[in-house]
């Protein structure tokens, strides 16, 4: 069983910058692989970006590519990402995921945060 719980998100001006934690309980947190995702208002819940167990592969939704960065410390317990350049249309709430995989974690994830508010105003 893996809780986890974000935090970070606010409000910052276009072209500003953000850093999302996910805090993950459990012993087992170094063998997930973490996503993100995120969910604006009236649209489905997307990918945003993925890491494997060690942090050595990172995946990226094409909108976020060159922008945002996916991270672990696996001695904290702890998967970030930092959001860089942001934009309008990245408001959101954005979920943070655990999966035993890379290809769980980025379609069918076991677990879920409660998700943490990103608005970026123009």
């Amino acid at each position: 069983q893996v809780q986890l719980v974000e935090s970070g998100g606010g409000l910052v001006q276009a072209g500003g910058s953000l850093r999302l934690s996910c805090a993950a309980s459990g012993r087992t947190f170094s063998s997930y692989a973490m996503g993100w995702f995120r969910q604006a208002p009236g649209k489905e819940r997307e990918f945003v970006a993925a890491i494997s167990w060690s942090g050595g592969s990172t995946y990226y939704a094409d909108s976020v590519k060159g922008r945002f960065t996916i991270s672990r410390d696996n001695a904290k317990n702890t998967v970030y990402l930092q959001m860089n350049s942001l934009k309008p249309e990245d408001t959101a709430v954005y979920y943070c995921a655990a999966g035993g995989t890379i290809v769980v974690v980025t379609t069918t994830p076991e677990y879920w945060g409660q998700g943490t508010q990103v608005t970026v105003s123009s």
